[in-house]
Order: structure tokens, then C-alpha cells, then sequence
């Protein structure tokens, strides 16, 4: 081949090794919300009115972590999981409302607010087949800062889920792994609220 037809093939080239890495980087999209959540039992319930803080920025995060096959999975973990948060705390307390900031001392007054969570939410995946992408194993850390109405830390609570699937079962539920750590982070979350003295 000649210098010049070499050179009229280069820009092919550099157009097809584009595709390519942009294929290789691209993630699979997932949905880690939960499959269930703690129910309400209303004679277990202590009459307080608390918060979390939840923004539109927080719910925009996407995140990245490891699938199966060497490829990547995305989803939106707190967007997923704020329902995990929600009704773990609307399964101990009277009233739940979501905030903007648990500096927002005008809203926390006029709800007459007691305690505020504010989440950190850490994930993590994998998988060891190399033929499929979903993950099998998926873990979620969930840390709350919990403060009182004028924003005086109380308490910082840290649970910890995983969760499982296998192909077999998550053929038409990509997530499964996830939605799994997320029902067992919604009871555990639940859980240490409850055994919490600070939190009463």
C-alpha cells in the first residue's frame, strides 16, 4: 500500500478506534432499589417527626462499580435508595419528611422536626463470570450523621448490606444483586435506629 493510501485509511481508523474504546467504556444501567421494605406497625411507632436530607444533586449521582465479563454497571444509588431510607424511618417514627439541607432551620422549625439523617452512600460490585455482565455480589454502606433541630450531632450510625444473585435468576432483573443488598440495608437501617437510646 502507498504512503497516500495509507494516509486517505488513517482518519477510518482513528474514527473506528473511537467506537471502540467508547463501547468498551460504556456501562450497563442498573436499578438497585429494593424489593421490599419494613412495614409500618403504627403501636410500635414513637410520636417524633424527624427528616432526611435528600437534594435533586444527590438523586443526579451516578455511579460506576464492576459487573461481570470485564464490563461496568451505572445507577443512581441514592436516587434507588431513597425509598430504603424513607420507609426505615417511617417504620419507627410518626412523620418523615425530606429536606434540602440540615442547615434549613426554617422548614425544620415550621415541621416541627426533632431529629435530622443525613445519608453517605458507598457501594461496591463485582462478579467472577466472564461471560455475563450483571454483578452477583453487590454491597451498600449506608452512614447517617444524625443531628437535632438546631444541628447538634447526636448520633452517626453506619450499616452495611450485600447481597446476591445468580444468572439464573437475574435474567430479567439485571439488578437483582443489588435490590437484594438494598431490602436487607432497609431492615437493617430500620434496626439500628431502633436500638439506638439517642435516637428515641
Amino acid at each position: 500500500m502507498t504512503i497516500q493510501g495509507t494516509l486517505l485509511r488513517l482518519p477510518r481508523m482513528v474514527v473506528a478506534l473511537g467506537l471502540t474504546a467508547l463501547l468498551v467504556a460504556c456501562a450497563h444501567p442498573i436499578v438497585i432499589s429494593p424489593l421490599e421494605t419494613p412495614s409500618r406497625v403504627n403501636d410500635a411507632i414513637q410520636p417524633k417527626q424527624v427528616a432526611y436530607v435528600m437534594t435533586d444533586a444527590d438523586r443526579n449521582k451516578q455511579v460506576t462499580t464492576e459487573g461481570g465479563g470485564g464490563d461496568k454497571v451505572s445507577y443512581f444509588p441514592y436516587r434507588d435508595l431513597e425509598k430504603v431510607i424513607r420507609d426505615a424511618l417511617r417504620a419507627v417514627y410518626a412523620d418523615v419528611s425530606v429536606i434540602k439541607s440540615p442547615s434549613d432551620v426554617m422548614t425544620i422549625k415550621e415541621n416541627d422536626i426533632s431529629l435530622v439523617f443525613a445519608p453517605e452512600i458507598t457501594t461496591s460490585s463485582n462478579s467472577q463470570s466472564i461471560s455475563t455482565w450483571p454483578p452477583t455480589q453487590f454491597t451498600i454502606e449506608l452512614a447517617l450523621n444524625v443531628t437535632d433541630a438546631v444541628g447538634n450531632i447526636i448520633s452517626r450510625i453506619r450499616v452495611i448490606s450485600s447481597g446476591a444473585a445468580e444468572f439464573s435468576e437475574f435474567k430479567v432483573d439485571f439488578g437483582l444483586a443489588g435490590r437484594r443488598a438494598a431490602t436487607e440495608l432497609s431492615e437493617k437501617l430500620k434496626q439500628e435506629v431502633n436500638a439506638n437510646p439517642r435516637l428515641r
